[in-house]
């Protein structure tokens, strides 16, 4: 059993708290994903799972086994680090055979780990060439092949992809996803970029200033964000959002904007008339409106990306961008009308962020 607990960790440096008491329960074979931004406290986190950093107060228990006091090298984990970490004077054999020679294991079983471990990650021809002949996605393959020959039983990955290009990330990501696919082994993986979050987790947890905002699958976080801190983090481009009053009138509840445009919401949830509230709505839920329905917005720039069309425009005197996978010939300085499907609609309050 290789799940992890993390139980009322808290975590200090003198009089400054980082972490201020996380509970959270990574079960058995799940790839989960800590994602937020710089110095919310995730590779903090992940570092104290490795025994990296020591447990101001709370418990981490791997199994049934707490592993507070428990030295990095008697943990079983494994972990894979942003910069590669390999040693340049050694082989891609030697290097990721070294901590079994360490351990100083039979040279067959050294051997037979090595070449499977190479076999799944495309590296069987390389096993003799030194790090510098290699890409940076061979190298990475390289770290990954290290922690994969210890069969531990929790990987750790902190942001192992942030010194990639942008294509190479997209073939790393996946090549990690289709790994964890093969080997269920229990994967606790850092990063800041959201877009790896939403395509390899099994489930995301999203931090903030030492705290966990919403924890849930990629797409419960994207349609249901907990508040606004999620519902902007997640999604490229990220959630509009506008602020308003609620209303109702004639049996209908609206958002009224600065500027006294009215957007109509299906219901006003645990919201009253009169309250502060955020309308939310994401740039691929817009729809063009027929005639005078809608809003009016004008448009700023049009950014075709062939797939589809990104057109930021404002509404009310706020940034808001659509996204339309028809092909529209929209001109900077055109007015157009915006529409919102109402089972797509976000409210939140304006003073919590909570969603209503």
């Amino acid at each position: 059993m290789s799940s992890v607990t993390i139980r009322g960790v808290k975590k200090r440096y003198g009089a400054m708290p980082i972490l201020h008491g996380i509970d959270l329960e990574i079960r058995d074979q799940e790839f989960v994903v800590l994602v937020g931004p710089s110095g919310c406290g995730k590779s903090t986190l992940l570092r104290m799972i490795a025994g990296l950093e020591t447990v101001s107060s709370g418990d981490i228990l791997i199994g049934e086994r707490v592993i507070n006091d428990v030295p990095p090298k008697s943990r079983d984990i494994a972990m894979v680090f942003q910069n590669y970490a390999l040693y340049p004077h050694m082989s891609v054999y030697e290097n990721m055979s070294f901590s079994l020679r360490l351990r100083r294991q039979a040279k067959e079983i050294i051997d037979r780990k090595v070449r499977e471990a190479a076999e799944i990650l495309n590296l069987t021809k390389f096993l003799d060439r030194s790090p510098r002949q290699l890409s940076g996605g061979q190298r990475q393959r390289v770290a990954m092949g290290r922690a994969l020959v210890r069969d531990a039983e929790v990987f750790l990955f902190d942001e192992p992809l942030s010194n990639l290009d942008a294509k190479l990330r997209v073939v790393m990501r996946t090549e990690i996803k289709a790994l964890h696919q093969r080997l269920k082994t229990t994967s606790v993986y850092v990063t800041h970029d959201q877009i790896e979050a939403m395509t390899m987790a099994d489930r995301i947890v999203v931090m903030n200033a030492g705290r966990i905002e919403q924890i849930g699958t990629p797409l419960e976080l994207y349609d249901t964000p907990a508040n606004l801190f999620v519902a902007d983090f997640i999604g490229s481009p990220s959630m509009n959002v506008i602020r308003g009053v609620l209303g109702a009138e004639a049996g209908r509840a609206f958002v009224e904007l600065p500027d006294g445009a009215r957007l109509f919401v299906p219901a006003m949830a645990s919201g009253k008339p009169g309250q502060k509230v955020v309308f939310g709505a994401r740039p691929e839920h817009c729809a063009l409106a027929q005639g005078d329905a809608g809003v009016a917005v004008q448009v700023e720039v049009v950014e075709p990306t062939g797939a589809n069309i990104q057109v930021y425009t404002k509404l009310a005197g706020a940034p808001f961008c659509a996204i339309f996978t028809e092909r529209h010939d929209f001109r900077p300085g055109q007015t157009i009308r915006l529409d919102f499907p109402a089972n797509k609609i976000h409210l939140f309050d304006a003073e919590t962020g909570a969603r209503l």
